[in-house]
């Protein structure tokens, strides 16, 4: 799977762009990845976004999936362990899959949820990363799991796109230097950018990434256990807030 997406869309988080060879950018990218795959799907979101999706060469233990609904659009890759407890929690058919889930998660949030999203993320069981787009609010949210099971890379191009997929070449050539795993236990969203789901009050510390000549190449994340959030600023879980700010 892949997505694309451009700076206003995806803020590219504190330190992930890193000066040197830049890569071969993501224009095109989609379009390349569509004609490599057999049966592959590429979708353009119009402002240098697009997402790509196939189901070549899958694990048939982590499966990709990808699907719309009402303007918002989801990869999903992995298996969720109580995806029956959660499809009943969202009032989802029986006929539903994870995607379906993930849509319906980020609705809620989006609409006017009873929690923030790190506890919508932190219920989902099972290994798996996704990314979601919402072309009506022109907003992203994208997570894995908290032993970042699933193979999930991103990295920003010269001219700062936003590239994730579960290929790291794919990353690796549009980013260059600036190409990292996704941080495990992490969700990224459009207004609030990186943060952990399992410590959501601590802040996020990006620390260099180095390879094995010893340069700096990319930038990985973790929590920094010297510095919380403002817990004032942190609405309580069941109150009449609107979450659509906080995911």
């Amino acid at each position: 799977m892949l997505a694309v997406f451009g700076r206003e869309v995806a803020p590219c988080p504190e330190g992930l762009q890193q000066p040197g060879e830049a890569g071969g950018g993501a224009a095109g990218l989609a379009d390349a990845f569509r004609e490599a795959r057999p049966g592959a799907v590429s979708v353009c979101l119009g402002g240098g976004s697009a997402m790509a999706y196939s189901s070549h060469d899958q694990s048939p233990l982590l499966p990709r999936l990808f699907g719309v609904v009402d303007d918002m659009y989801c990869l999903f890759q992995g298996a969720i362990e109580n995806f029956a407890v959660l499809k009943q929690q969202y009032a989802l058919s029986k006929v539903a899959t994870e995607v379906n889930l993930v849509i319906e998660a980020y609705r809620t949030l989006r609409d006017r949820g009873p929690y923030p999203a790190d506890h919508v993320v932190r219920d989902i069981s099972g290994k798996f990363a996704f990314v979601l787009y919402d072309r009506s609010t022109s907003s992203v949210f994208m997570a894995v799991d908290a032993d970042s099971s699933v193979p999930f890379y991103w990295g920003v191009d010269s001219k700062g796109h936003l590239v994730v997929s579960d290929d790291a070449e794919t990353v690796r050539k549009a980013c260059g230097k600036s190409f990292a795993p996704f941080p495990k236990g992490f969700f990224f969203t459009t207004s609030g950018g990186l943060q952990s789901y399992e410590h959501p009050l601590n802040e996020v510390k990006p620390v260099p990434r180095v390879d094995s000549k010893g340069e700096v190449c990319g930038t990985t994340y973790t929590i920094n256990e010297q510095a919380k959030k403002d817990i004032a600023s942190i609405p309580r879980a069941g109150s009449a807030s609107d979450w659509s700010s906080q995911y």
